[in-house]
């Protein structure tokens, strides 16, 4: 992968550093982006000094004048991983509060869209064609009590991705999804809670080994690094102790 170049948004912590870890291992040029412009730099500096090709550039996804000013910046690119999301709060639909739903919808939907906007002209130039991916979960498939908005973001991402599949058919441009299960990370459950550190650790209490954010990114590498003709359209990823949404295995 000498020469090439992965963006990887949402890398100050989770998913979005795991990742960006893989695909430096994996030989590419990694882009970390995210809001903590401290986390991604000491990232970049963590995977530079190991005799990786890493670099920095603090961004806010739902800032769209920021996010083609990045792309105009960058160069060519040929991966565009769409991390950077979250949830917040597990009230009802109806109590639920609209500007969580609207922050939710735009970091997860909205933000995807930037991105993809903005890179796509370099995506298509790529030397074996480009690749982007999408982060979305399971809850974009299968909804929950409390989890109202996170799951219609996620339905958002989700359908944007299969269109987008569909609207790039017969160019050299791969759209893959991965849709991550249950995933312990250090501030997915954490910030859903809003600092709740109780709440957040009774979502994996008794759950044997849920997924952690290394086997997200070991997937993610995965399907990124499959020949140039193969398409991972979609991958859903879940611990073994969980057979959906609403069934998990938990031990007294």
């Amino acid at each position: 992968m000498s020469g090439r170049t992965a963006v990887v948004t949402g890398a100050s912590s989770g998913i979005g550093a795991a990742t960006a870890r893989r695909l430096a291992e994996a030989g590419y040029r990694v882009v970390l982006t995210a809001r903590r412009a401290e986390r991604i730099e000491a990232l970049a500096k963590e995977l530079t000094d190991a005799g990786l090709a890493a670099g920095a550039h603090p961004l806010d996804v739902t800032d769209r004048a920021a996010v083609d000013a990045f792309a105009a910046s960058l160069g060519g690119v040929d991966v565009l991983v769409n991390n950077a999301g979250g949830a917040l709060g597990t009230d009802t639909v109806a109590e639920g509060d609209p500007a969580d739903w609207r922050t939710m919808y735009e970091v997860n939907v909205l933000g995807v869209l930037h991105m993809t906007q903005a890179l796509l002209p370099a995506l298509r130039d790529a030397r074996d064609g480009g690749t982007v991916v999408v982060v979305s979960s399971t809850a974009g498939f299968a909804v929950y009590e409390g989890g109202g908005g996170y799951a219609a973001a996620k339905y958002g991402a989700h359908a944007l991705t299969e269109t987008l599949r569909l609207e790039l058919c017969g160019e050299p441009v791969r759209v893959v999804e991965i849709a991550p299960g249950m995933v312990r990370t250090d501030e997915f459950a954490l910030t859903r809670f809003r600092g709740d550190a109780d709440r957040a650790a009774a979502v994996y209490a008794g759950v044997p080994e849920p997924l952690n954010a290394e086997d997200v990114a070991d997937t993610i590498g995965w399907a990124v690094t499959r020949p140039p003709h193969v398409n991972v359209d979609l991958l859903v990823v879940r611990p073994r102790a969980q057979a959906s949404n609403r069934k998990v295995h938990r031990e007294n």
